[in-house]
């Protein structure tokens, strides 16, 4: 990977750890502003998607660079004052398919020599997302870490923040000293979340106290994010006693993790962790957690009445609430659906409602096709094209989309996107674009000269409605498409997790949710994964 001339690294420099080093954590240790190291990946990666992410796809900072990603962390902030910082890289994908081998050799190896060439550390912020699956690499994150650890030395704090989605092994509890993750999904507390990991790293290196006892219980359950917001009961519920718990004496941290459904290896389940000073505490507190979070699992339900695609734009055009949203949940790029499945634009394409102009207004966003962007540039807006897009990743359930239309707008620049166009066929504003993009704000849709309050209908490629769409939407259903993100799990076929696990396993017995108090992570972890 090419280095920034401005923050050389040295792949051969050995890792900066030190036998005689005082322990950082030891009150003995004179008064001075700790050194601390940003690091991470992040990408949900689903195996049920063909597509394969690439190691541009995570847009990596390096450097001081690192800090633009956090408000928090910017020069003057109280926490960045707090230490002398370093970033080493820090990249985040949108979710996608399997991460190739040779995308996670370059970016780890970059990763690690960064580190190595780094002061010798205090402590490290891990920050990732915590649902990476790689070619031939299981628990990626876990791994990952232990080849930090290996460069930053033991004696180095580490503080992991993940996504509510990631999955959390024995092993990546165990090589964290700190670890918690959103509270919220939608993820409106996801830089919150960020901070609270790197102040419960600072607080903890400023206290001189031991390194912390971790409560760690899976919980064989496994459900997608859309049947767990916490908008709705009861993850609403079993959400609130995190705080709680978090709020007990001798407790730092306290997190639940939903887990990822749509991958497939062992370490795909829900998961506690409770974090503290107190062995007690945080066994007990993680027992609550767990024992709440299975109780739930029956009650569980769809953070939205769902349906088939045509069923519900029956409903929709039928309904008065406008808009109305529709989310065609299958191919969901912010799950990790490939993003170019044709499904859904291809039905509604053949609806014959929207055939003429003055039509019901339709927005759909959205579907891949570079060849079909250029052709629509080429011709400028007002010109009428015929093009084809799509099914280029994901041809399983549709084959590429023709359309001609008008060009009605171009933008180019997108950070995910690079070009949009939308083509007007009917009554239908279909958006393509060079790359897969999500589109969750009014903006992405007003930049493209779009008015989604006034459109009758909006389909969007997602499955709970992000903040600003939700604010927005009159009506609102979800729609069980086909993709790679498919919300009938079971009919996907995943045949590596643990089993029994709920769904899968309706009618198991009750499991095992006592704590499994993990040793501090410069000890050896023993033991089964259970």
């Amino acid at each position: 990977m090419p280095q920034s001339p401005a923050d050389p690294v040295s792949p051969t420099r050995p890792a900066p750890v030190s036998p005689t080093r005082p322990d950082p954590v030891s009150p003995s240790r004179p008064a001075a502003r700790p050194v601390l190291a940003v690091a991470g990946l992040g990408i949900e990666s689903s195996t049920f998607s063909p597509a394969r992410t690439g190691a541009a796809a995570f847009h990596p900072a390096r450097g001081a660079e690192v800090f633009d990603r956090y408000p928090f962390l910017a020069p003057g902030e109280e926490l960045r004052e707090a230490a002398d910082w370093h970033g080493a890289l820090v990249g985040k994908s949108l979710p996608g398919g399997t991460v190739t081998a040779a995308a996670w050799t370059a970016l780890t190896d970059e990763l690690v020599e960064r580190l190595a060439a780094l002061p010798p550390l205090d402590g490290l912020w891990y920050d990732i997302h915590g649902a990476m699956t790689v070619e031939g690499v299981d628990d990626a994150e876990a791994v990952l870490l232990e080849r930090i650890r290996a460069t930053v030395g033991p004696d180095v704090l580490v503080s992991t923040s993940m996504d509510l989605h990631g999955n959390v092994s024995r092993e990546l509890a165990h090589r964290s000293d700190l670890i918690t993750c959103y509270r919220m999904a939608p993820h409106e507390d996801h830089m919150e979340t960020k901070e609270r990991a790197v102040r419960n790293l600072v607080d903890l290196l400023a206290s001189g106290g031991p390194r912390p006892v971790k409560a760690w219980v899976p919980v064989p359950v496994l459900l997608a994010g859309e049947q767990t917001s916490t908008r709705i009961e009861p993850a609403r519920s079993v959400y609130a006693a995190v705080e709680e718990v978090e709020a007990a004496d001798g407790v730092i941290d306290a997190a639940i993790w939903v887990g990822y459904a749509w991958a497939d290896e062992p370490r795909n389940r829900a998961a506690v962790v409770v974090t503290g000073t107190d062995r007690e505490a945080v066994a007990a507190g993680a027992e609550r957690l767990a024992r709440g979070f299975w109780k739930a699992r029956h009650d569980f339900a769809f953070v939205a009445p769902t349906g088939t695609f045509d069923d519900i734009l029956d409903e929709a055009l039928v309904s008065p609430d406008r808009p109305y949203f529709v989310s065609d949940t299958g191919d969901n790029p912010t799950a990790g659906g490939a993003g170019d499945v044709t499904w859904g634009l291809t039905r509604l394409l053949e609806r014959p409602e929207f055939r003429e102009e003055d039509g019901p207004t339709v927005l759909y966003a959205s579907v891949p096709g570079p060849a079909a962007v250029d052709t629509a540039v080429a011709a400028g807006v007002g010109a009428t094209v015929t093009v084809t897009a799509g099914a280029e990743v994901d041809d399983r359930h549709a084959g590429p989309v023709t359309l001609t239309g008008v060009v009605h707008a171009i933008r180019h620049g997108d950070r995910d996107a690079g070009t949009e166009v939308v083509i007007r066929v009917g009554s239908v504003y279909a958006i393509l674009t060079r790359l897969r993009k999500p589109y969750h704000h009014e903006h992405d849709f007003t930049d493209l000269d779009l008015d989604p309050r006034s459109a009758d209908i909006v389909v969007v490629k997602i499955g709970y409605l992000e903040p600003e769409l939700f604010d927005m939407a009159v009506g609102w259903k979800m729609a069980l498409t086909p993709g790679g993100v498919d919300q009938d799990l079971l009919r996907l076929g995943h045949h590596r997790v643990r089993r029994p696990l709920f769904p899968f396993d309706r009618d198991m017995a009750d499991p095992d949710l006592r704590a499994r108090v993990l040793p501090a992570s410069d000890l050896p972890l023993t033991g089964e994964d259970e």
